[in-house]
């Protein structure tokens, strides 16, 4: 059984692993993360997203081994404890959440989309989100929240 090393939300990890182990069960059931969640185990609704070195991955139908040697960012790793990430006080702020169940999923698509576009418009927004189902809002709040959170950031850093 390989040995899986990994860094996720700025911490080592060591972990045996099946070859056909994904990461999802990973983060999950060996490291106790529990913010990626289990909805279609496709690759189809967003719930498991995570950053994968800064990029987007649905991990459910990611192999837990593409990710020897690099960093995984999930929900719990967007802020340092006690904090919030400005995504995640704009989602508070502007309702961008109702259940919950897809909130970690679309905070981690806005992430990904804000670090490569600062000021994305409306159709951006909706395209980075795409993935990303959610059966309680209707997408206007999320939307309205991700945006919020890329003129609060632009505010912050002027």
């Amino acid at each position: 059984m390989p040995m899986l090393e990994l860094r996720v939300n700025g911490r080592d990890y060591r972990v045996l692993v099946e070859p056909t182990t994904t990461l999802l069960e990973v983060l999950r059931e060996k490291l106790l993360i529990i913010s990626p969640k289990v909805g279609c185990n496709t690759g189809d609704c967003g719930t498991c997203s995570v950053l994968l070195e800064d990029k987007l991955v649905r991990s459910c139908i990611t192999v837990a081994l593409v990710a020897q040697g690099k960093e995984v960012t999930t929900v719990e790793g967007l802020a340092a404890p006690g904090e919030l990430h400005p995504l995640q006080k704009a989602f508070h702020e502007h309702y961008g959440s109702q259940c919950g169940f897809c909130t970690p999923g679309m905070l981690l698509a806005a992430k990904a989309l804000l670090d490569e576009n600062p000021n994305p418009t409306e159709d951006e927004v909706k395209e980075a989100i795409a993935g990303n189902l959610c059966r309680c809002t209707g997408y206007v709040k999320i939307i309205e929240s991700i945006r919020a959170a890329a003129a609060e950031m632009a505010t912050a850093k002027a």
